[in-house]
C-alpha cells in the first residue's frame, strides 16, 4: 500500500524526492485586506432569513427556553427535597 500511495519503492526502500506539498497559487499569506474583501464577498453569497423568519425561530427557542428552565427547576425542587427528607435536615 505505500508502494502505492509512491512512499516507498518497489524493492523496499524509501523514496528521498517525496515533494512537498504546495500552497495553491504559490502565493504565501493573504493580507488583512484580501482577507476582508473575500469575507464580504462571501456573507453576499449567504441566504439571509427574513423577518417573519427570525420572529418564528426566536419563539421556538424561547419558548424551548421557559419548557427547560421549568424542568429543570422541577428535578432541582424534587431532588432537593428528597436528600432534605434522606438526611433529615
Amino acid at each position: 500500500m505505500m508502494q502505492r500511495q509512491g512512499q516507498i519503492e518497489a524493492d523496499g526502500s524509501t523514496r528521498r524526492d517525496v515533494p512537498q506539498p504546495v500552497r495553491a497559487g504559490g502565493r504565501s499569506r493573504t493580507t488583512p485586506v484580501e482577507f476582508l474583501k473575500g469575507v464580504r464577498s462571501e456573507l453576499r453569497k449567504v441566504a439571509w432569513p427574513d423577518r417573519p423568519e427570525v420572529v418564528n425561530y426566536s419563539t421556538v427557542v424561547f419558548v424551548t427556553l421557559v419548557i427547560l428552565l421549568f424542568y429543570i427547576f422541577g428535578l432541582n425542587y424534587v431532588f432537593g427535597h428528597a436528600v432534605s427528607l434522606l438526611f433529615g435536615t
